[in-house]
């Protein structure tokens, strides 16, 4: 018998039985008594293509080898096909929910017919009666509403839902077979406890697979998909009461339909509830590496590449089933955390952050913290992203000190300085007058009535060699002041600086000290712009996204050429002195080129240390969370030591080296490029130099570039 002859047979036993059938017999309004509607035609009940969107499901994150390490989610599923769900968990959901599934179309006459019955006699929708194909429309239109109104109508209790649901169910029955609609309403249905869909509740309830249910389990999540709020066992006793007399409900059930015995079902309510209640994985305080993981979540929310609108975004991160391919690097995080925990202990006051970032890619390859992720004050736990800008998770980040003077040198550099070339500069610097300085709007923000001072070095003749080394704030200022504040406001944005608030960088005279809030992120990603020899990558957490389809996305560096690669040598060449004649010395390098800068703020407020090698850079910071200004690093425990003052190089600097030298053990050195001394003045050896010499008969006579061995 076709659909239509269904319908009609449906129509003759109910009004046979004095009651009106919805979708066929429908009360009249606003009249005196019962108008009938006999034609199918009359009410359109014909089969209708239910759209089904694609299912909420969990992406996972991963490390750069393939490694789960975190997992996003609206609603916690995991889809599986139905060879894969247990055989007794078939038995049992369609034994309770519809046990002539197999028998009937998309509508169960008898049922409905003695549903309805039940409704009118109420004067309302009392009773289901709903197939399972019925409950999986109902499900599909639940999960497609995006407002809390589509949300109430997708569950009213009315006749016109029931009639939509019914055409859906028909187009639904014409498109799949039963086993399809069996497995996409396993996948569907909600089972409590935060768990979507059959295989996720298994693991949830039971720790276990879908494919591995026992009898008993499996009536239990069977019995819990009618009112999954109310036998929710996570919400305490009563509910598990609940859950355990709706089991026994089933598995009475089952025997009753002859699909187990009465002994099988006795001896299966005798067993224990068993809820194991598996937490849920996911979430970045439950990630290894928490803050890389609220850095990902972030990127993908705030760019567009993920989508067009915020909302978007977030659909298609909580919902999408993506496999996300990351850059974090388990051997480099692990070296961050080890050398973090050996300087810095997690109930310290100050707290340590450090990025690691791949020269020539952008790549971040770790993301440390002294803290703990979190939002337990009791475990010392911080909820915002210490490594990162705000934008990713992150607060208001650290006066990074002089680590700026990194880029009041390239300026120099780019104007055509020479490595010697030098002034003399006194203990203290104070502005000649207000227009010595002018900001990149042209206006002038000189304050002779401020003096800065020197915290390191000694005052006297000085040349970008040696003021870099020794990090003397009286020839920076000078130096700032004879290449232009503007200029190196501009070289810093080229190389990615920006402040961790988002605001607008101050652009005072003491721009060159580190005046402006930064993360390690940024200040790391700029040191491996030099790296690279001059080529700016913007910093990336994310190469590769599958979707729930196995569409694949790649996505690649985003670089750009920031500087001459010459005068990015040239700043290679002075800043690796100051780990073996500077401020770092005490410290000492790693056994490979390398080179950096150390930055302390006015009083020990903060402090870090920015390094690199051809290979990777890394940015450590250090200052107090409370409030750097006010909680000063002085007179201070830190990792079980004692600090009268910290500077760059009392613990930014040892956790850099103990990071650097751990993280690229087994990675073949590579080589700075020598200093073009033609341009930048005499070095010693080491230099590049282009002499000419006679080429080989045939050639053409282009120079010859020599390196010395």
């Amino acid at each position: 018998m076709n659909s239509t002859g269904k319908v009609l047979r449906l129509a003759a036993l109910a009004t046979a039985a004095g009651v009106l059938v919805a979708g066929i017999a429908l009360p009249a309004v606003g009249g005196a008594g019962v108008g009938l509607v006999t034609a199918v035609e009359d009410v359109g009940l014909e089969p209708r293509d239910l759209p089904e969107p694609p299912l909420a499901q969990v992406s996972v994150v991963q490390d750069v080898k393939g490694h789960e390490i975190a997992r996003f989610y609206e609603q916690y599923r995991e889809v599986v096909p139905l060879d894969q769900v247990a055989d007794i968990m078939k038995t049992a959901i369609i034994s309770i929910e519809d046990y002539r599934f197999y028998e009937h179309g998309p509508i169960d006459l008898e049922g409905t017919a003695r549903a309805l019955a039940t409704n009118l006699q109420s004067g309302g929708v009392a009773q289901g009666g709903s197939t399972i194909t019925q409950q999986y429309v109902k499900q599909v239109l639940l999960n497609a509403a995006q407002t809390e109104e589509e949300k109430q109508k997708a569950l009213e209790a009315s006749y016109a839902r029931k009639l939509n649901e019914l055409r859906y169910a028909m187009g639904v029955e014409k498109k799949y077979s039963k086993d399809q609609i069996l497995e996409k309403y396993l996948n569907i249905a909600y089972f409590g406890a935060g768990a979507y869909g059959v295989e996720a509740a298994a693991k949830r309830f039971f720790g276990i697979s879908a494919s591995k249910l026992t009898l008993a389990q499996a009536a239990t999540l069977a019995g819990a998909v009618q009112d999954p709020n109310a036998t929710d066992p996570n919400l305490g006793k009563t509910s598990r009461d609940r859950l355990l007399k709706r089991r026994n409900v089933v598995l009475d059930r089952m025997a009753e339909l002859g699909k187990i015995t009465t002994d099988e079902a006795a001896k299966a309510k005798k067993a224990r509830l068993g809820y194991k209640g598996t937490p849920l994985p996911g979430g970045c305080e439950s990630s290894k590496y928490p803050y890389f993981c609220v850095y990902v979540r972030n990127e993908i929310l705030g760019n567009a590449d993920f989508g067009k609108t915020a909302k978007d975004r977030l659909a298609f991160l909580n919902r999408g089933g993506l496999t996300i391919r990351t850059t974090i690097d388990p051997k480099m995080q692990a070296a961050a955390d080890k050398a973090i925990r050996k300087w810095v202990n997690p109930t310290d006051n100050p707290v340590a952050a450090e990025a690691l970032v791949q020269p020539g890619t952008g790549a971040i390859k770790a993301m440390a913290a002294s803290r703990p992720y979190g939002t337990r004050k009791s475990k010392n736990e911080v909820s915002y992203n210490l490594v990162a800008d705000a934008a990713h998770g992150g607060g208001i980040g650290f006066q990074a000190g002089s680590t700026f003077k990194t880029f009041t040198l390239l300026t120099a550099l780019k104007q055509g300085m020479k490595i010697n070339d030098g002034f003399s500069a006194g203990a203290g610097y104070t502005a000649p007058a207000y227009s010595t300085f002018k900001n990149c709007a042209g206006q002038s923000i000189g304050d002779p009535s401020h003096t800065v001072t020197n915290d390191e070095g000694s005052p006297g003749w000085l040349t970008l060699q040696t003021g870099t080394w020794n990090s003397v704030n009286t020839f920076f200022m000078e130096l700032e002041r004879r290449v232009g504040l503007c200029e190196v406001v501009k070289t810093a944005k080229s190389l990615g600086i920006h402040r961790a608030d988002g605001e607008k960088l101050r652009e005072y005279e003491t721009f060159t000290l580190g005046i402006n809030e930064m993360d390690p992120v940024t200040v790391a990603t700029a040191y491996a712009a030099i790296g690279a020899r001059g080529k700016y990558c913007a910093p990336m957490a994310i190469t590769r996204i599958t979707d729930s389809t196995g569409k694949t996305t790649d996505y690649r560096p985003k670089c750009r050429q920031a500087l001459e690669p010459e005068v990015a040598d040239a700043a290679a060449h002075i800043l690796s002195g100051v780990l073996t004649k500077g401020t770092m010395a005490a410290v000492g390098g790693i056994g490979r080129d390398a080179a950096g800068k150390t930055g302390t703020n006015d009083d020990s407020s903060s402090a870090w240390f920015a390094g690199f090698t051809p290979d990777l850079a890394g940015a450590v910071s250090l200052g107090d969370p409370r409030g750097s200004s006010k909680y000063k690093l002085n007179g201070v425990m830190i990792g079980g030591r004692y600090y009268g003052s910290v500077f760059g190089a009392s613990v930014p600097g040892p956790i850099w080296k103990d990071t650097m030298l751990a993280a690229l053990r087994g990675v073949p050195a590579t080589e700075f490029t020598p200093i073009d001394s033609e341009r930048f003045g005499g070095c010693g050896d080491g230099c590049r130099k282009v002499v000419s010499v006679t080429p080989p008969a045939g050639d053409d006579d282009t120079p010859v570039q020599i390196l010395p061995e």
